[in-house]
């Protein structure tokens, strides 16, 4: 049995991923053994850092080459920016559907055709299916460059992992660093005066305008807690050890920088859903938290993502590697405080119900509006004058193809999804809670085919125009 316990071994050190996921082990005797899948990952460390170091670097080169392909595959990734469209400041939007159609296949054809024909036929676009993480097997937070190089030149701590780099190009992703905007301060406009908000800046920035609790909140955001790829452990994916991720090391100035993680709510690794960082923006108005998790409060939230989604939901690994217990009543409070009042972007073409200034519109945005609120059915879920209904719906895209295995993650069902609100929504690429839609235009053919919708090319052209004023 020295081969058996050999091989289980080098499951322990996390060969094949965080977590161990099944397939044959083959016995002394030649016999195929069939381990017991494992929600929990290994404690105790089997191999040096180094060597899991030199291992996971020599791998990284052809991971992410498979990733590329994949996005490569899926998406066109050319730079094609709006013309006049840009999101808080200077970025531009980029616009037109990136997602790829099968050969011979057109968006007009594929509307009319049932999800059973489309399922049996495979036709369905694989940019509209579950985006893997980089890296599924391992999973992880990763991190843009923008942030990386940011965070490291003003704090001198380093968001890099040795063994995966970020995916998305960043064309799709929200300015960087995010403008951020108060609900008790709208005059100020944007507050961070166009700089990412750290630790090394934010006293300066925000004293005399934040309450002592909302000044303590935003520095318990800026303060990097234990997670698993980033500690002070040697089972960790950062070169040196780290003191950790921040909050607003993902929600940049309360935004977002398109970082990615899996959910830590689901099991095996290969049914976790890869998860695109949401904007904190609007808070106040949203009573539902998380993409699917729908925790009720943003204290909620706030304390389940430090203490649990930091460490893939595995208290056991979290207190090997010092997950830091913060106090509900008081630090957890605090946080929230300051969470309640990110507010959204100024909208000058809406009134205080959602609804278009007909003074101030195009025509192509009061005609995307009727599309909006009537044929493309939008407003059965993006509701009221912030676009939410606060509740979560199921869309069941499933339908529309069979279930199969894409570098290491299952493409199955997403379940329900909370409806997230569709203000400022030009200024937060990519879309979906997994960042599988780059563009607006591509949210457009997604639910065109999803709901039945059968919109017009013009009509798709509005409702695209509609949501950039939002």
């Amino acid at each position: 049995m020295q081969q058996l316990v050999k091989a289980a071994g080098l499951v322990s050190a996390g060969i094949v991923g965080a977590y161990f996921l099944g397939g044959n082990v083959v016995s002394a005797a030649g016999q195929d053994v069939q381990p017991v899948k494992n929600s929990y990952a290994p404690v105790d460390d089997k191999e040096s850092f180094a060597t899991v170091h030199g291992r996971m670097v020599a791998a990284k080169a052809g991971i992410m080459k498979r990733q590329i392909d994949l996005l490569e595959e899926r998406y066109d990734l050319s730079d094609h920016p709006a013309s006049g469209v840009v999101m808080d400041r200077a970025k531009p939007v980029q616009e037109g559907v990136r997602v790829k159609l099968p050969q011979g296949v057109t968006w007009a054809e594929l509307s009319k055709e049932t999800p059973e024909q489309i399922r049996e036929k495979g036709t369905y676009p694989k940019g509209f299916l579950p985006l893997p993480h980089a890296n599924h097997p391992e999973g992880g937070m990763v991190f843009p460059k923008s942030e990386i190089q940011e965070v490291l030149k003003q704090e001198d701590r380093d968001l890099t992992r040795f063994d995966l780099d970020f995916d998305i190009p960043e064309r799709f992703l929200a300015e960087f660093p995010a403008a951020m905007y108060l609900t008790t301060r709208p005059d100020l406009g944007d507050v961070s005066k166009g700089q990412l908000v750290t630790m090394d800046n934010y006293y300066e920035l925000f004293s005399g305008i934040l309450n002592p609790k909302q000044l303590e909140g935003l520095r318990l955001l800026l303060t990097p807690f234990p997670q698993q790829q980033f500690n002070e452990t040697i089972d960790r994916r950062s070169e040196k050890s780290s003191r950790g991720v921040a909050c607003l090391d993902c929600h940049t100035n309360g935004g977002t920088n398109g970082a990615f993680h899996l959910v830590g709510d689901i099991r095996p690794q290969e049914f976790r859903h890869r998860i695109e960082t949401p904007a904190l923006r609007g808070v106040n108005i949203q009573r539902l938290f998380g993409s699917q998790r729908a925790l009720k409060t943003v204290e909620d939230f706030t304390e389940f993502e430090q203490r649990a989604a930091y460490f893939d939901g595995d208290h056991v690994i979290a207190a090997k590697k010092g997950v830091n217990v913060l106090d509900r009543g008081s630090q957890v409070h605090f946080m929230a405080e300051f969470e309640d009042i990110l507010d959204f972007p100024p909208a000058p073409k809406l009134g205080w119900d959602g609804k278009l200034d007909p003074t101030k519109a195009t025509p192509a945005e009061l005609h995307g509006q009727e599309v909006f609120f009537g044929k493309g059915r939008c407003a059965e879920c993006h509701s009221g004058p912030y676009f939410t209904d606060n509740t979560m719906h199921d869309l069941h895209a499933e339908r529309f193809y069979k279930q199969h295995l894409v570098n290491g993650m299952m493409m199955a069902h997403d379940g329900a999804i909370k409806t997230f609100p569709l203000r400022g929504i030009k200024d937060t690429p990519p879309y979906m809670h997994d960042g599988r839609l780059l563009t607006l235009d591509d949210t457009v053919e997604y639910f065109n085919l999803v709901l039945g919708t059968k919109l017009t090319d013009q009509e798709k052209k509005d409702l695209v125009a509609f949501m950039r004023a939002l």
